[in-house]
């Protein structure tokens, strides 16, 4: 699959040419160390972004090993960012060395690259080890990178570190598989030395003690978080040339306070101050920032917070970058800042730091987290500085890194995460009750998920973390990667200012559907008798209910374990509560009291498209009904696209979203994850990846740009699933077979796609008909977005495939069929598309400027 989605440039970048690149860039730093190794590869090779590796069995590097062995993966999966270094692999069975001749006056970065797979017929569970260096520091120790993969829902993970200076002039890093573990074994993908300047010469604060601060200068650190606050995902070749990758904060944020984002104009020019070097943060990062908000009633009464999951028994430092974008006086914006509910820093007020606007500047603080229940966090919370009285009640940030110090025995190994128990679980109910036929009605969002040869990775780690903290548990997660879906269910509230971040703004979306009382909840589902659950989801489980003495309803109810939480429930009210449509499933209400988070639909009879295809003893679908079915949720999809007021993306359409009512209309479901689309100035959102994998886009994988076409991608999958009755992955199968959309492309590219067609549909497909689904399934799925057909011309053809598929079953001549549909794409489906649409009289979007670009659509 990925041989097409991660080309290589056409030329290799040579070490030299790229550290030119770095030097081109606004960073003033050249390393003067720069070494990519691809373990266990026979020749160098360039990874997507056109980064040279060198093959460790040809580069100058030494390798101590008694037993040693190159590899390759048995699967690529599609979430790996390149082939290069992730495909190869270099197997240990005993202690083994790798010897790195290095400037001895200079830290280093230290990135290890880890991806999980079948290395000549090893399996990846059986991977336990430790990695230490030659200096006496602990890097990783009993780490299971399948483990922690499968509990952050990545494919790959790369762990990071800052080495002090080598003394000898050379870094060795010892890879030693545990002995507390039968038959392990240790790997590594690919590995990175690359020298930097020692950023972190500054003592840091000790957070809590006015008069203390912790020498960060002589220690080795861990990178935990690395957030670009405000802005989009940072790839290592837009770094100021550190090579460091910057995330999303989103994920992070507590509650629904999530402030709002701004950036500085393109005339503005970020000057940085003397002293401090131009590579401390990229220039992007100090263009972009995250504020309360403009009301300062609001921001008074919520504190915008970021929550980390860390190691307990270690010291941490958080760097705090800051650049005052719209002010321009001192006292005009003074808020405090404090680190797990204690004073950081009062009355920061950046103008007072910099005095001058567009200056970056950036703070560290220490704190130490201890080992108890609950303990394992760090929490991030500005708030005004209500005392000095400023202009504006607010605060900004702009960027935000995390480090864990070695503590005193030169360890920096934290246990592995634990996957989520409830999810694990839940995912096997899901699979049995498949298997076994039983009628699982799922309204939801299994959110996230990663495939792998040998299994599903359909979990999170922040909602075992949640249900560990109530524990009292010790493990926590160590990983640097973003985990991404942190609880926002939790009912507890941040004590800074008393006061719950999200519970006030939860009262205010009541309001915009009908309120259920708890009480009201109870008698509709028998006090949620387990017997009338019909399905299981990320959010919770789903309930089949009566209410109003005999209307049927499905009722979800959130898990206070659930990853999925305050965002994705207000998310959902707010996306149905404007949004009317014969094929959008309809929103009745929802109850959020008691910490309840409670969403009330329509009863959708015959459950999801999904059961109706494969695993189940339900009588088959006909093709006609496939069709009509697809038909369906194409409308409903191209509604959201061009219908409302905004363009609305869906993000997770797959065969579990598409519900059927007792009429058998398709119904699109699960707006937890939607979002609005890019305004008419603008080509994409800028957004980290949500979705379902097998489905997902891959471009909007790669470059984390949303856009309309990611729906349409997925929908392409869907059609797939509909004419092949096969899940969108089935790890089981051959590796080529694995994702059902490489292979179904691969099929109609060779001409025999009809030899994976459903058994059940054989000879009951219009060869016609067949033809032009296929061809539209397959345009969904190319490679760029831009080259995708829009749902208005998919619904389209699809519309053109069921005529052809009527004429066939009737006997017509496919020709009159021809001439019938002759009328250019966007013209008369279109009306047709918004004649079946029912929306409410009072929706602000319910106007003729909407219809009239429905029909004649201009301008988006």
């Amino acid at each position: 699959m990925t041989s097409r989605r991660n080309r290589l440039l056409p030329s290799l970048i040579s070490v030299a040419l790229l550290v030119s690149l770095f030097a081109s860039s606004n960073a003033a730093f050249v390393p003067s160390d720069l070494i990519l190794l691809t373990c266990g590869s026979s020749s160098d090779e360039a990874d997507a972004d056109g980064r040279k590796w060198l093959a460790d069995s040809t580069s100058k590097t030494s390798l101590s090993a008694k037993d040693s062995a190159p590899a390759t993966a048995m699967f690529q999966d599609p979430a790996l960012p390149s082939a290069v270094p992730y495909m190869s692999a270099r197997i240990f069975t005993s202690e083994s060395t790798y010897k790195f001749p290095v400037n001895q006056t200079e830290r280093h970065w230290v990135r290890l690259h880890f991806y999980p797979s079948t290395y000549n017929g090893l399996l990846p569970e059986n991977s336990y080890f430790s990695v230490s260096t030659s200096g006496g520091i602990t890097l990783l120790k009993n780490f299971s990178a399948y483990i922690t993969t499968k509990a952050l829902t990545q494919a790959y993970i790369v762990k990071e570190f800052s080495l002090l200076p080598a003394s000898d002039g050379s870094i060795s890093l010892t890879f030693k598989p545990s002995e507390e573990y039968k038959d392990s074994f240790a790997f590594v993908n690919g590995i990175e030395i690359i020298s930097m300047p020692d950023i972190y010469s500054e003592p840091a604060q000790l957070v809590g003690f006015a008069t203390q601060s912790v020498d960060v200068s002589n220690s080795a650190l861990l990178t935990m978080y690395r957030l670009n606050v405000g802005g989009q995902y940072l790839p290592p070749i837009n770094d100021s040339g550190l090579s460091r990758t910057w995330y999303d904060d989103t994920p992070y944020i507590y509650g629904a306070g999530f402030g709002i984002t701004f950036s500085a104009d393109d005339n503005v020019t970020i000057q940085y101050p003397d002293g401090t070097p131009d590579y401390v943060a990229p220039i992007d990062v100090y263009r972009t920032a995250r504020s309360m908000g403009p009301d300062p009633k609001v921001n008074m009464n919520y504190n915008l917070t970021w929550i980390f999951e860390v190691d307990a028994n270690f010291t941490y430092v958080v760097r705090l970058h800051f650049c005052e974008l719209q002010m321009t006086k001192i006292n005009q914006r003074v808020f405090d800042i404090f680190v797990n509910n204690q004073t950081a820093q009062a009355q920061a007020d950046v103008i007072g730091w910099t005095s001058e606007k567009d200056m970056p500047v950036y703070k560290d603080y220490a704190v130490y987290v201890n080992d108890g229940p609950g303990d394992e966090q760090i929490w991030v919370a500005l708030h005004p500085s209500v005392s000095v009285k400023p202009e504006y009640y607010d605060s900004i940030l702009n960027g935000m890194e995390i480090f864990k110090l070695s503590d005193t025995t030169g360890n920096l190994a934290g246990p592995n995460p634990q996957p989520s128990l409830m999810l694990e679980e839940a995912e096997m109910q899901r699979t049995f009750a498949s298997e076994s036929g039983s009628k699982v009605h799922v309204i939801g969002t299994a959110a996230g998920g990663v495939a792998v040869a040998s299994v599903l990775f359909a979990i999170g780690l922040v909602m075992y973390q949640r249900k560990r903290r109530v524990m009292g548990n010790d493990s926590s997660a160590s990983g640097w990667l973003p985990i991404y879906g942190n609880s926002h269910t939790t009912t507890s509230s941040s004590t800074i200012s008393g006061r719950s971040c999200g519970s006030s703004h939860l009262s205010n979306l009541a309001a915009m559907c009908r309120h259920f009382s708890f009480a009201e909840i109870k008698k509709a589902t028998k006090s949620f008798d387990e017997s009338l659950v019909i399905g299981v989801g990320g959010f919770g489980k789903v309930y089949k209910g009566v209410v109003d003495e005999g209307t049927k309803v499905a009722i979800k109810r959130s898990n206070p374990s659930s990853e999925q939480g305050v965002n994705e429930f207000q998310t959902e009210i707010e996306m149905l509560s404007k949004l009317r449509h014969k094929h959008l499933v309809s929103l009745i209400g929802c109850c959020e009291e008691n910490g309840e988070m409670i969403l009330v639909y329509d009863y959708m009879a015959h459950g999801t498209l999904r059961e109706h295809l494969y695993k189940t003893n339900k009588p088959p679908l006909s093709w006609k009904q496939r069709l009509e079915i697809c038909i369906g949720a194409a409308r409903g999809l191209h509604y959201l696209h061009t219908g409302a007021k905004y363009t609305i993306i869906h993000r997770d359409v797959k065969t579990t979203n598409i519900l059927v009512d007792e009429n058998w209309v398709a119904k699109v479901s699960d707006f937890g994850l939607s979002k609005t689309g890019p305004t008419m100035n603008q080509s994409h959102v800028s957004t980290m990846v949500k979705g379902s994998f097998g489905y997902l886009d891959p471009e909007y994988f790669r470059r984390q740009q949303l856009t309309d076409k990611s729906d349409v991608y997925s929908f392409g999958v869907v059609l797939f699933e509909v004419l092949c009755a096969r899940p969108a992955l089935s790890p089981n199968l051959p590796r080529e077979q694995v994702s059902l959309a490489d292979w179904a492309l691969h099929c109609q590219k060779k001409g025999v796609l009809q030899d994976i067609v459903d058994p059940l549909l054989e000879g009951k497909i219009g060869p016609e008909c067949l033809k032009k689904f296929a061809e539209t399934a397959q345009k969904c799925l190319l490679d760029h977005g831009v080259d995708r057909p829009s749902m208005g011309d998919v619904l389209w053809n699809l519309e053109f495939a069921l005529q052809l598929q009527e004429n066939f079953e009737s006997g017509k001549p496919v020709a009159d069929v021809i001439t019938e549909r002759a009328a250019p794409a966007g013209t008369d489906h279109l009306a047709e598309s918004v004649a079946g649409s029912e929306m409410s009289e009072d929706s602000e979007l319910n106007n003729s400027a909407v219809f009239s670009q429905l029909i004649n659509p201009v301008g988006r």
